[in-house]
């Protein structure tokens, strides 16, 4: 068995490869472009650039594992891993093979080239990491399953692994307040949270709630920073198909030409689309957004920084379920 300390400088080392120019690693970044064409460049930079910063540094991982019990007896863990964004499953790898159980992985084929070559690479500096980390299709005879998916893809895991120790994870997203007195610095950092990986994923900021009488142009004026997006053909397509369905429907919407704004009360927005809404009481609407299950995280003044969406720590756990808790109580 790998020793924690052993594990960590392999995590460490890991991150200062992913920062490099290494041939290899910049070859399976273009390949995982050409695999999944929501995926660009400056995303996947983004992702590695979180990852190995705020993820893999050795100083903070041995502050972080601290906080909870070595694992004694390593089981069988199943993880189903999504792939809205690039890496987006980096995180439960990171958690299982920290713990010190055995992994099995189901990658998602729309994002499986570069978690592939991660893990292959770690086997090449330790070959006993083979004996803990598999890739797998199926995910039969696992003790416990750490699943990501869509609403309906949940129903289908609640199924298969509900006898099984478990976290299910569904649909989820993320929302700004704003109180009138953000700075343009500070709108156009929310435009980051806007925008990163086309707001595909659960940290994007897909609806803001403003204040009565706000003014919606300050938004869209700013949010022009980040006008190059419209020239992504996915991008392009969903934002001309709601485009024309608002016009059909004759629903009011706001546009700068690349992004459209909705007044809408649903969190949830479509690709290119973000929903606004207005409150009267930001008190009463922080408890409503605080218990809203949707709500992966809040930007705004006195929550997540804007900008800052998109960079979680270590402990900043999807759907607010602590996944080393769960992992080391197994």
């Amino acid at each position: 068995m790998i020793s924690l300390q052993a594990r960590i400088q392999l995590l460490d080392r890991l991150g200062k490869y992913m920062l490099s120019d290494d041939a290899a690693w910049l070859e399976a970044q273009q390949r995982a472009i050409q695999s999944n064409a929501w995926f660009t460049q400056e995303h996947i930079h983004s992702a590695i650039i979180n990852i190995a910063q705020q993820f893999l540094q050795a100083d903070k991982l041995n502050q972080w594992v601290v906080n909870y019990p070595s694992v004694q007896h390593p089981l069988k863990v199943g993880i189903v891993m999504a792939g809205n964004i690039p890496l987006v499953g980096f995180h439960d790898f990171l958690c299982g093979f920290v713990s010190g159980h055995i992994m099995y992985i189901k990658l998602s084929s729309k994002d499986e080239v570069l978690m592939k070559h991660l893990i292959h690479l770690l086997i090449t500096w330790e070959p006993e990491v083979a004996e803990v980390v598999i890739i797998a299709e199926r995910l039969n005879g696992c003790d416990a399953y750490i699943a990501t998916g869509s609403n309906n893809t949940a129903r289908y895991f609640e199924q298969y692994f509900g006898a099984y120790p478990h976290i299910i994870r569904r649909n989820r997203t993320s929302v700004a307040i704003l109180d009138g007195t953000e700075t343009d610095e500070q709108i156009n950092q929310l435009a980051d949270d806007v925008f990163m990986f086309f707001g595909l994923g659960c940290r994007n900021v897909t609806q803001v709630h403003i204040p009565q009488g706000y003014e919606l142009s300050r938004l869209l004026s700013q949010f022009e920073s980040h006008k190059v997006i419209i020239h992504h053909n996915k991008y392009k397509n969903n934002y001309d198909y709601y485009l024309a369905i608002y016009m059909l429907n004759k629903v009011p919407f706001y546009t700068n030409d690349s992004i459209l704004m909705v007044e809408n009360n649903s969190p949830f927005s479509a690709v290119s689309v973000l929903h606004y809404a207005y409150y009267d009481d930001i008190h009463a609407l922080e408890t409503q957004l605080s218990t809203n299950t949707d709500i992966q995280c809040i930007v705004g003044n006195g929550h997540t920084p804007f900008g800052r969406a998109q960079v979680p720590s270590l402990a900043d756990y999807a759907d607010g379920v602590d996944t080393m808790q769960f992992l080391t109580a197994l």
